[in-house]
């Protein structure tokens, strides 16, 4: 085959309608072919093509007459030499890092390894079988799709509600789903799912990972598989595990098909991504991709010993976020999927390895300099998950302006408010109010913290009110594994119960957190599934159970389906009242120079919290004035934005309390609008007097009714 020289750039294969080009970054390789197959089934390649030039590091070559659907896959020379970081085998087909579809998938042999599993010599050892027959390959695509007049929402972060969900777990189940769509992209953009997540009132779907990533070889011998996907092969392909279409470039057509039919209700589309790891592991592990193609530039290895990596992440690898091709790499894979593919956002999973320059975490180093000078990054939403397993890694808070987080001190102060602990009362006012403590002096806003209680790594709600202790038998890890301390209180029972008066309480409690997710200030994030009440029985590191441990079970009870319309209402509370929706942080003054202040907190006598109350390790129990009429905001349209003024109160106590409400004036009443205690929790209610019995482990929610002055 006539191979002419090509372009360096862009990386990957490019298919331009006569032909495509081929280049690969190799530092220290000394020779790069391009394998091609002529099915997945195929146990050697068809032909081996030398790429003929080198330019600045990058293999190419462009070859004519190849055509969309063709299997691919690189064989790149180079010493194997793992003492100095180089695990270069000739006799192992790698997969291209920016393969845009994936055509075959690892079969998990030996063979799959550049060392000889069983030699003396460990990984030192260079094995000399050839792996074409197991090999991962790309596949070429053809990028064009009819889009249409499809537009991202821009849905300003202030009015964001986050429902983080796994594509295939949503509709495996779902009885209105055709069962051929079911547990695909098309399913999750099909008429009830949409409905579904429309009727919820949700406007983002955060989708765990759908990078197509590697079933550990470890799992698979015990018939488990990696469900989540925080394992990446392709940083560029969707996972096609999860398409209809049996063609390599269907995953491609239907994922846009999903993102198109889900920006025309008015979803935006946000990508947990892993850009920390990949799948390859430590020194023990496969050769797949960048491994074979240049180990000592992709990975961080530890400088003394440049045979280990350093592992920050706890899966065996870390990325050399220092080497500016692994930053290209990143980078052009995140831009791909906004204009390729059109998403919307990144959630990005253990964030603080991206900003590890040399070993401390740097907020100002290059992968955030880049994104942010980036005119299409630098207009998504980016969420970190701040924090990783190394050294300082635990970084809420300490994210550059444009970024959010997964505020983990949100979730644990509101469980440990709600199971009872003392001495939270101060710490809950400030997550309540936005956390301006970790972003308030940087100049970040509110929305900077995504609040959430429960996410898909831990227990579920349903479980957070049911289990002291994990069950994760199913792993087959003598439950060793997931965390040992889920701040979790079971209400009384561990696991399911017939107890009427436990069962209900949990219903109680689970309406709490809820209730406390969707008043706080911030971007609230629903872990998909809570609003049914979805269990996992336990498990809280579900990670390898793709079976009904963690799909959701569409055939409700009527206290699930109570559950359910008690989070819609939630969530239409939270969309028609402007003051749990603010763009700055409260003052605890008045900003209009009226004397009333924008946020007041009483303790249960009427009077406001003092430097005492907020102290007492016994308080369980407080209440929050929020002026409607000091938001000092102004509307799309350019009109001050006004809304209901409202008081919540909160009780974690055991017993019932009397709240004593602020006095409004004699025009005004307090209408309740929600009661979690209540059977009929949304019935509203006048009251009579300024006192109201809260009853134990239960919020009230009340908004001030008449003429609405502001007062006291």
């Amino acid at each position: 085959m006539k191979v002419r020289p090509g372009n360096p750039y862009p990386l990957g294969a490019t298919w331009d309608g006569a032909g495509v080009n081929f280049a690969i970054f190799s530092e220290h390789a000394t020779k790069v072919e391009l394998c091609l197959f002529d099915s997945p089934e195929a146990q050697h390649e068809s032909a081996r093509i030398t790429l003929p030039e080198q330019t600045d590091l990058v293999w190419h070559g462009y070859l004519p007459d190849i055509l969309p659907g063709q299997l691919y896959g690189c064989r790149v020379h180079g010493p194997y030499e793992p003492s100095l970081g180089h695990r270069f085998n000739p006799n192992k087909v790698v997969l291209d890092p920016y393969a845009k579809a994936i055509g075959r998938s690892i079969q998990w042999r030996n063979e799959m390894y550049g060392y000889r599993i069983g030699d003396s010599d460990g990984d030192l050892s260079m094995d000399d079988r050839d792996n074409a027959a197991y090999a991962p390959l790309a596949a070429l695509v053809n990028t064009a799709f009819a889009w249409g007049n499809d537009r991202h929402p821009r849905i300003p972060w202030h009015k964001t509600v986050i429902y983080e969900v796994h594509v295939k777990g949503f509709t495996k189940l779902h009885p209105r789903v055709p069962r051929k769509m079911r547990a695909t992209y098309s399913g999750f953009s099909s008429e009830p799912a949409i409905a579904h997540l429309k009727e919820l009132g949700v406007t983002a779907v955060e989708l765990m990972p759908v990078h197509h990533h590697a079933y550990d070889r470890h799992l698979v011998g015990r018939g488990l598989t990696n469900y989540w996907g925080y394992n990446t092969l392709a940083f560029f392909a969707p996972e096609i595990r999860y398409a209809m279409a049996s063609a390599p470039a269907g995953s491609v057509s239907e994922f846009k098909t999903m993102v198109r039919n889900l920006h025309a209700a008015g979803l935006e589309v946000i990508l947990d991504v892993v850009y920390n790891h990949t799948a390859e592991g430590n020194h023990l592990g496969p050769t797949l991709s960048l491994r074979g193609i240049d180990n000592a530039s992709y990975y961080r290895l530890v400088p003394d010993n440049r045979r280990c990596y350093i592992d920050y992440t706890g899966c065996g690898n870390t990325l050399n976020m220092v080497h500016p091709r692994v930053l290209q790499l990143i980078m052009d894979s995140l831009r791909y999927w906004v204009l390729e593919m059109h998403v919307d956002g990144f959630r990005f999973d253990l964030a603080s390895t991206l900003a590890r320059e040399l070993h401390e975490v740097d907020k100002l180093g290059a992968f955030f300099d880049i994104i942010h000078q980036d005119p299409v990054l630098s207009q998504v939403k980016l969420i970190a998950e701040p924090w990783d397993l190394g050294e300082g890694g635990y970084q809420v808070g300490n994210f550059p302006v444009g970024w959010t987080e997964w505020n983990g001190k949100y979730r644990d102060a509101i469980r440990r408010f709600w199971k009872g602990d003392g001495g939270v009362v101060s710490e809950l006012a400030t997550r309540l109010g936005g956390s301006s403590d970790l972003y308030g002096s940087s100049g970040r806003r509110p929305y900077a913290s995504v609040n959430f209680v429960t996410c898909h790594d831990g227990f579920t709600l349903h479980d957070l009110v049911s289990y002291n202790h994990k069950h994760n038998e199913a792993n087959g890890e003598n439950s060793a594994d997931g965390e040992n301390n889920n701040l979790s209180w079971n209400c009384g029972a561990e696991g399911p119960t017939n107890d009427k008066r436990i069962n209900a309480l949990r219903e109680k409690q689970k309406r709490n957190f809820l209730a406390t997710l969707m008043l706080s200030q911030g971007v609230p994030m629903l872990c998909g599934g809570d609003e049914l009440g979805r269990t996992q029985l336990g498990n809280n590191n579900a990670y390898c159970q793709d079976n009904e441990i963690s799909w959701f079970h569409w055939d409700l009870t009527p206290v699930q389906n109570d559950l359910l319309e008690f989070t819609r209402y939630l969530v239409r509370l939270r969309k028609t009242q402007p003051v749990l929706m603010r763009r700055r942080f409260f003052q605890g003054r008045s900003i209009r120079g009226a004397g009333v202040k924008d946020i007041a907190w009483f303790e249960p006598s009427g009077r406001e919290m003092t430097d005492a109350d907020w102290n007492a390790h016994s308080a369980h129990c407080l209440g929050v004035f929020l002026n409607g009429k000091e938001l000092q905001e102004i509307d799309e349209e350019g009109g001050p934005i006004e809304g209901d003024t409202l008081f919540v109160m909160f009780n974690a106590q055991h017993e019932t309390i009397s709240f004593a409400l602020p006095m409004p004036g004699p025009d005004d009443v307090w209408e309740r609008i929600l009661d979690t205690a209540e059977k009929r929790w949304k019935r509203r209610q006048r009251l009579r007097d300024h006192s109201y019995k809260l009853r134990s482990r239960s919020l009230a929610v009340f908004r001030l009714a008449g003429k609405r002055k502001v007062f006291w």
